[in-house]
């Protein structure tokens, strides 16, 4: 595409919105970031070292990298959309940001600590967004000084290739805001969707329990990983199968949203299978340890 946009979608200035904070660096922060400037925002990229915040813009030009040698966008916009995104240490810089969106790991106190920190920081106006893909948004929204302008945006893995956003209005989430935070959400070029805020809501509830069905199945000897893994891709059209899908989203994760699963509903579908448990304990994660269902070896390096 000659403009470099990775898909069509509204006009930034439509949403209200121009300048974007990400407080995390991780996977899904660096992502999102190289999201929102590549469809021409203004990005600060944060964690709490410089170093953690540079690996995180790495991230995100290697995101964009890709997405240049998949055709998406011209290899001349990759320079252009990491010029729009700078990085930041500590949160003192949401203070001028439109949006600020939390992509901090899977924990309700650490997601709670950080929205106490952001209302002291951010504007009146600010809308206050938190990725998590499992955690109710009312209880992290309780944290900060005004929960009424929190809300829940849950973007996917990877995020310049999925076209979702799950959007999560809390107990006291504004009209307002729900309605800037979707405006947003497409104008990156996202197809949103919006839950009740519910643990797991709706993509998080089918895909741990999908997970889980497969590693019992492969703990009680039903079939092989292999197998199993291709009877979901080609029985249900999945472009990957169960085992693939949880090394890409990482054991830990899982196992994590489970628990909150299981402690909101106490269902017996939400019971974690042993095995991944113990793949957890010999630290086999996925993609990101180098070893899970499947073994991944170290990218050679382009430097």
């Amino acid at each position: 595409m000659a403009d470099g946009s990775l898909s069509s979608g509204s006009d930034p200035r439509r949403s209200l919105v121009h300048r974007v904070f990400v407080a995390g660096a991780g996977i899904m922060g660096s992502g999102i970031a190289a999201q929102a400037a590549s469809k021409g925002y203004a990005v600060t990229l944060e964690d709490v070292s410089e170093e953690f915040a540079r690996r995180g813009l790495d991230n995100a030009r290697r995101a964009l990298e890709h997405a240049a040698k998949r055709g998406t966008i011209g290899s001349a916009a990759v320079e252009e959309t990491i010029g729009r995104i700078d990085i930041a240490i500590g949160l003192r810089r949401a203070e001028g940001a439109d949006i600020v969106i939390e992509a901090a790991p899977e924990n309700l106190e650490l997601k709670r600590q950080l929205f106490r920190e952001l209302s002291a920081v951010v504007g009146p106006t600010t809308i206050l967004a938190t990725n998590t893909s499992s955690l109710p948004v009312t209880s992290i929204a309780s944290a900060a000084t005004d929960p009424s302008r929190v809300v829940g945006l849950h973007f996917f893995n990877p995020v310049l290739q999925m076209e979702l956003v799950e959007l999560i209005p809390g107990v006291h989430t504004r009209p307002d805001v729900v309605e800037r935070a979707a405006e947003f959400a497409r104008s990156l070029g996202k197809t949103v969707v919006t839950s009740k805020d519910t643990p797991g809501f709706v993509t998080t509830r089918a895909m741990a329990v999908m997970g889980n069905e497969a590693a019992w199945m492969l703990y009680e000897g039903i079939a092989t990983r292999d197998d199993i893994d291709a009877a979901y891709q080609l029985g249900f059209h999945h472009p990957m199968g169960p085992f693939a899908l949880l090394d890409l989203v990482g054991l830990d994760t899982t196992v994590a949203i489970l628990d909150v699963l299981w402690d909101g509903f106490r269902d017996s579908k939400y019971r974690t299978c042993p095995l991944l448990r113990s793949m957890v304990a010999a630290g086999k994660l996925g993609r990101k340890s180098g070893a899970g269902f499947y073994d991944y070896p170290p990218k050679a390096s382009t430097g």
